[in-house]
Formats: C-alpha cells, structure tokens, sequence
C-alpha cells in the first residue's frame, strides 16, 4: 500500500497540473458517477495520511481516493490517449490526463464526510497544519507496543510498514517498546517529519540521504549499521523488522 509521502506526492503533482483548471471528468470503467464533476473547476487537490481528496467550485461534493493495495495512478502528457481498461476515474484537461486504476475508495464526500475523515485520522507529518504537541499526546498514550502505535492511523496519519522499520531503527527503537515517553516520542515524530518530506520529494523511502536507495532494516536478512542478522516478526497484522543489537528489545516485548 502506497504510504503517506507518494500520496502527498500525487497531491503536489497534480494540483500543479489540474488547480484552477476546469476538467474533463469520466468514470470509463462504470463504478464512479463522474458526470457532476465534468466539466467543473477543481479548486485543489490535497492529501492527508494515505488519503486523497479532490475539492471542486460550486459546492460539490470532493471526490475521496485511497488507492488501498492495488491502486495507481496513470500520467498522460496526451490528455486524448484512450484510458486503460479498468479506469475507475479520469480527470483531465488540455494539456494532461490522470487516469485512477483499481482504488480501494473512490467515492463522492459532502463536507460532514470530509469532517469525519479528518477526526479519524491521528496528526499528518507532511501536513503543515499538523500539530507536535499533539501527535506526542497520541503516541504517549498509546496502551500497546509503539510498532502498533506508528502503523495506527488514528495515532499518526500516513505511516506504513516500511516507514515503521526505518524510522524505529534511526532512533534505536525497538519496535515491542511500550509506554513511550513525551521526550522520544518528539524525537520520533520530528524524524517523521523529516523523513517523510525527502521520500515525498525523491518518490520513495528515504532514511539515509547519503545513500537513498538503502534501507537499514526494512525487508534485509543483515542491518546495514552492523551486519547483525534482522529479526522479524508479525506486529499489528505486518512484519516488523529490528536489529537486536542497534534495536535492543525491552524485557517485556
């Protein structure tokens, strides 16, 4: 599943390219109603966790996207090229088409929806309006182990398995830890922050600028630190992965 920087980077692309033009709207594969947005000005795209949503003049509804396991997006510099078979949703203009291909959601979402969405979701790293107070007061008051904690979006919006894994290591983070306290959890969340922003600008999981085609734990029999074989295991439904001598495990995992 695409995690939260490719999804603020659909966002920045293609508010760039479609903001404040009207758009071409379908829905060739027959599953989303397209023909109220068609047409139409889109006002902005925006991204908040692994969620898109897709604001329009008028008072239409936004269109909501989460590409869930299998979806993509499709580029067309040719906005006339024929859509792939299969496409839920294309928005287009003169000069551009995005094509939608299998989302989990695709679906229209009045203002008490979009309110919903937002209350459910913990705070955004890549979100300016993204409060650190509060994304320490979720995390610290999170009961289970913080590799659960990282991964549940209602605590932070927009981390997945591979963010989890890089991010615990950079901080020595064994991903069993439980009862985080307000000081580490800071340091945590301003890696995020960090982090987070190169993978949405380079396109793909950055936690070592020198070398951003690496990763420390993520999916490696050895860490890249030390050469100690990485230990994994099943936490909240994925693998977790941990050096156990850079990532001391807790007596009690």
């Amino acid at each position: 599943m695409p995690e939260g920087h490719l999804i603020h980077r659909h966002a920045r692309e293609q508010h760039a390219a479609l903001a404040g033009h009207v758009v071409r709207a379908a829905g060739p594969q027959g599953r989303f109603d397209a023909r109220p947005y068609d047409g139409r000005a889109l006002a902005g795209v925006e991204a908040v966790g692994k969620h898109l949503l897709y604001h329009f003049e008028d008072g239409l509804p936004a269109i909501h996207v989460h590409l869930g396991m299998r979806g993509i997006f499709l580029r067309y510099d040719d906005p006339a090229a024929e859509p792939r078979r299969g496409t839920r949703l294309r928005l287009a203009t003169g000069e551009v088409a995005y094509d939608l291909i299998a989302p989990s959601r695709c679906e229209p979402l009045g203002a008490p929806g979009v309110g919903a969405l937002f209350a459910s979701l913990g705070p955004d790293p890549l979100r300016e309006d993204a409060s650190a107070p509060e994304a320490v007061r979720r995390l610290t008051a999170f009961r289970g182990p913080i590799g659960a904690g990282v991964l549940d979006q209602g605590v932070w919006a927009g981390l997945g398995n591979a963010w989890r894994a890089e991010l615990l290591f950079l901080l020595g983070l064994h991903p069993g830890t439980r009862g985080l306290d307000a000081e580490t959890a800071l340091r945590l969340w301003e890696a995020a922050v960090t982090y987070l922003a190169l993978g949405r600008d380079a396109g793909q999981v950055v936690s070592d600028p020198a070398a951003p085609d690496e990763r420390w734990v993520y999916k490696r029999e050895r860490c890249r630190r030390c050469g100690t074989p990485v230990e994994t295991w099943q936490l909240a439904s994925r693998t977790a992965y941990a050096c156990p001598l850079d990532q001391p495990a807790p007596y009690e995992v």
